[in-house]
């Protein structure tokens, strides 16, 4: 396999050589450094409420001499115990107790003695009101049976009186009270059945009333037996301030009231009434034995918090554990105790003493941070906003950091220590990601206990994915490639440690879990990344990526208003990612930036010449007038720009594309019209700027000035293709254009040598090489080697 596949590969999942520029040449671009933003005193504030607020919300004080860990062998020597201290419960003892607590607890249930008076009040409501509906049925029957005229309203009347009856009855149930009553009150209905010897209505009272007052002695609790998992209920009566213990076995839920009622009316009634008669009783009885959630919860409580905490005790001199033993359960119980009792133990100057070291540790670590943006990357740490920009992206990782390490069965390796990495990395470049990366691993692993080995795999599974992203190409580096490379390096760094200590899988295998865990929140930097954009107007590759996209709308509009205008764009785009990849520039945003410069013209397409396709809009204009509609593009661009809400480094190059240049065609022009004596202001026909300020703002100003030159060439041949962009870079550099860019003659060799290969590209067709009967013209006479910056002014005329 060639070093070119490899290197291919590689940059394939994000991992090739880094195409960037310098750092603050590419990033900290055109911010007006005003008071607040380097203001000395906000910056001290700044990184004095971070240092304050992580170590306030550090974890709880712990006196640990010793780090240990289940599963693996204890390495110091012999420990006994300093002195006599209770052993702890385990989180797993304590749990059992609790729900041994809520099972066994007693529910506490009132006895609610209004029921039976309720119960009274709706049984005499329920058969009062059945009078009027069994009166007009009567009458309709009556009716019936004499075939009198108004039969059909006796109908209606006794199903508006049936309608308005309380609650809805089944047709059984009202079939056998109706022509029971009927039955009993007309001698002639249905002769060939036997006649009652009372309404059945009746019956079905006295026997409810009953039944229920059976039932209401035992009493019915308003929850179902199933729900309850003790033995026993607690019955308080309010009224006389007395509470007894029942069994659950003496008192009855709703279920086994309704089975009793119903068995009670099937031995006391024929099949039809006792169903009528437990339909009735459905709708009458209501449990009188009521829960009170409330107080059964605040009793279980008052139970749970008086578990003891501890179980036994280990005295002065007793042997805990000896050099060599593994950490089992049991002895992670003692050592975890031991821990407890000296944090117990502890005097107020001990603790403020940890405290006040907590302190300085921390501090020491982010000191050496700070350290290197002062002393390496400058732009950030004068940067206030750039500053709180770092700080909160660290502070992030920092907070859930601590949230994990407070919590109980959660793991540190669930903490995605590769968020802020790259966030940082993607925002300014790979080196401020790779601190970031020591920074927080070394504070994180000293908050949990000092662990070395999750520094280590912290540092370098947060490594690997500031390499990952070096170069962002698509969305896929987030949710795939990254999280992956970061859940390879956690699981052979892991992996090691186990195979070294010959031991310790199980641990291993839990660790996984969370490791996976930490992979899948890694997704969640692509958001915060987005949301770091709006919040401090930078610009990053992933923005560069959805804007690097033929359908954004202003490109669809460019392409259909002025396509001559949008294929010049697609060709200096290409042109200028060309030569900034070369130099080591932004190749992305040059891209991005050529893509979107001439969209000005979009306001008077007609104007420009790769739009007009028949007569030439200039010609009806004066030179001055002409020189005035060509540069108001620029404006109209920048305009567009903004209502578009481009990133305002995007617009830099609409601002800067044409520096402070001659419209030079219509200058001579004016000058030839002219009469002798009158006076061509020269100011009228130059651009306003302002000039290009970065590499890749000066790339495009000389592939926007090569492309629409080559593209006017006749027959193009590569001498003539050479010599014209020699011709157009010397020119710009003349004109001082490219004065306040630090671009070099070394750059701009590279960028002649990218800028003839693809116009040659272009062009292959026609083209005629050296030795085919052309000659055009001297090669540059500067010194293509130099390294010096262009930075002289431009010469005047």
């Amino acid at each position: 396999m060639t070093k070119k596949t490899i290197m291919f590969n590689l940059e394939r999942i994000g991992l090739g050589r880094k195409k960037k520029g310098y750092f603050p040449d590419r990033k900290i671009r055109g911010q007006r450094q005003d008071g607040l933003k380097n203001n000395p005193y906000i910056k001290t504030l700044i990184i004095f409420i971070f240092l304050a607020t992580i170590i306030l919300f550090l974890p709880g004080t712990s006196f640990r001499d010793f780090t240990f860990k289940l599963g693996e062998p204890w390495r110091d020597d012999d420990l006994n115990a300093p002195f006599t201290f209770s052993l702890l419960k385990d989180k797993e003892e304590i749990q059992e107790a609790t729900e041994n607590i809520r099972t066994s607890s007693p529910p506490i249930f009132y006895h609610d003695l209004q029921t039976i008076n309720r119960i009274e009040t709706r049984t005499d409501t329920l058969f009062r009101k059945l009078t009027p509906v069994i009166e007009s049925y009567l009458t309709f029957v009556r009716s019936k049976m004499a075939t009198e005229d108004d039969i059909y309203a006796d109908s209606i009347q006794f199903v508006r009186a049936k309608d308005m009856y309380p609650v809805v009855l089944s047709d059984n149930t009202w079939y056998t009270i109706l022509e029971n009553y009927a039955r009993l009150n007309i001698r002639q209905y249905k002769p060939e059945l036997p006649r009652p010897n009372r309404f059945v209505g009746i019956d079905i009272r006295l026997l409810i009333d009953r039944v229920v007052l059976d039932l209401y002695a035992d009493g019915i609790i308003d929850h179902s037996k199933s729900t309850i998992t003790a033995n026993e209920i607690i019955l308080r009566d309010d009224t006389e301030r007395t509470q007894r213990v029942l069994s659950i076995t003496t008192v009855r839920d709703t279920e086994e009231a309704y089975a009793a009622g119903q068995n009670r009316f099937i031995r006391e009634f024929d099949e039809d009434v006792a169903t009528a008669a437990y339909e009735f009783f459905r709708l009458i009885i209501t449990p009188n034995y009521i829960k009170n959630i409330e107080e059964t919860e605040m009793a279980i409580q008052e139970a749970i918090s008086a578990i003891s905490p501890t179980k036994g005790a280990i005295t002065t001199g007793q042997v805990i554990i000896r050099k060599g033993d593994l950490i089992t359960s049991e002895k992670l119980n003692m050592l975890q105790s031991l821990e407890a009792a000296r944090s117990t133990r502890a005097s107020d100057f001990e603790i403020w003493q940890q405290h006040l070291g907590n302190a300085i540790i921390l501090s020491s670590i982010f000191f050496f941070f700070l350290m290197y943006l002062f002393l390496y990357r400058n732009p950030i740490f004068d940067n206030n906003i750039m500053l709180t920009l770092t700080l909160l992206a660290i502070g992030l990782v920092i907070a859930f950091a601590i949230f994990i390490i407070r919590t109980e069965n959660l793991s540190i390796y669930l903490i995605p220590m590769a968020i802020a990495p790259i966030i940082l990395t993607i925002i300014f470049d790979s080196r401020v990601g790779l601190m970031t990366t020591m920074t927080i691993a070394l504070a994180v692993s000293f908050m949990s206990g000092h662990n070395f080995e999750f520094a280590v795999a912290a540092m370098t599974g947060s490594s690997i994915a500031v390499y990952s992203v070096r170069d962002i190409k698509n969305r896929s580096q987030f949710f795939l490639t990254t999280p992956a490379l970061v859940f390879l390096s956690y699981i052979l760094i892991l992996l090691g440690f186990t195979l070294i200590k010959s031991g310790g899988w199980d641990v291993f295998m839990n660790e996984i879990v969370f490791v996976i865990g930490n992979a899948i929140l890694i997704w969640l930097t692509y958001p915060l990344i987005l949301l770091f954009e709006k919040m401090f107007n930078v610009t990053t590759e992933v923005s560069l990526l959805e804007l690097n996209n033929n359908n954004h709308p202003l490109l669809k509009e460019l392409m259909v208003r002025a396509p001559g205008t949008f294929q010049h764009s697609l060709q200096v785009a290409n042109l200028a990612e060309a030569a900034s990849s070369a130099i080591g520039a932004n190749a992305l945003l040059t891209r991005v930036g050529a893509l979107y410069h001439d969209i000005g013209k979009m306001e008077k397409p007609e104007y420009f010449v790769e739009n007009q396709f028949g007569d030439n809009e200039h010609d009806k204009l004066k030179p001055r007038m002409s020189a005035l509609v060509i540069k108001n593009h620029v404006t109209a661009g920048v305009k567009m720009a903004e209502d578009a809400n481009l990133p305002e480094v995007i617009i830099d190059f609409i601002r800067t594309h044409h520096g402070t240049s001659i419209i030079k065609y219509f200058y001579d022009k004016a000058k030839k019209q002219t009469e002798k004596g009158s006076e061509i202001r020269e100011e009228d026909f130059k651009y306003d700027g302002p000039l290009p300020n970065t590499k890749e703002t000066g790339i495009l100003l000389l592939a926007d000035s090569i492309e629409a030159s080559s593209r006017a060439m006749s027959e193009p041949t590569y001498p003539k293709l050479e010599n014209l962009v020699t011709r157009i870079i010397e020119e710009r550099v003349d004109e001082g254009q490219l004065n306040d860019c630090s671009l070099t003659f070394r750059d701009l060799r590279i960028i002649k040598e990218n800028f003839v290969n693809i116009l040659v590209g272009v062009y292959h067709s026609r083209i005629k090489y050296p030795g085919q009967d052309e000659k055009d013209g001297q090669s540059s006479k500067r010194n293509p080697a130099s390294n010096t910056p262009i930075n002289m002014p431009a010469e005047s005329d």
